[in-house]
């Protein structure tokens, strides 16, 4: 069996993610590894502007990056009785930042939930995780929401 020192765990901290995670922890908790959850402030999906026109861009900015550090806080803050692990925030490309942290991290193993879009949101939307697939230098385990 191979053994697994670094892992990589993708989040948009949306519930599939958290279910991703419980597949993350308890492989790190199997191997003893070190676990990098990392999440990454999507600049693809950045229609903010349309909705917000009345703010100073670079305010919105910060306040999307304060709150995304508070929310990495507070999900690690949340992990008990596994204290091998870091927190990173970073902006960009969601896949592109996943495969960099990975080669940067040089780690064993990625995991990351993924939405299973189909036909036209597919299409429309792409899918992160297949991204990372076809491209990682790692294995890569997917969970879907349905995963038990």
């Amino acid at each position: 069996m191979k053994s697994f020192q670094r892992i990589l765990f993708a989040t948009d901290f949306s519930p599939i993610a958290e279910h991703a995670f419980g597949y993350a922890l308890s492989i790190a908790q199997e191997f003893g590894a070190r676990l990098f959850i990392l999440h990454v402030i999507n600049e693809q999906a950045d229609l903010r502007g349309f909705y917000l026109p009345h703010l100073a861009y670079e305010q919105v900015e910060a306040d999307i990056a304060t709150a995304a550090r508070r929310m990495m806080e507070e999900f690690r803050a949340g992990i008990e009785g596994y204290d091998n692990h870091q927190g990173t925030v970073v902006s960009g490309i969601p896949y592109a930042q996943i495969l960099k942290t990975a080669h940067e991290q040089d780690v064993d193993l990625i995991v990351m939930g993924t939405h299973g879009l189909a036909g036209v949101e597919h299409l429309i939307f792409g899918s992160t995780a297949e991204r990372v697939v076809r491209h990682a230098g790692c294995p890569v385990m997917t969970v879907r929401p349905d995963a038990k």
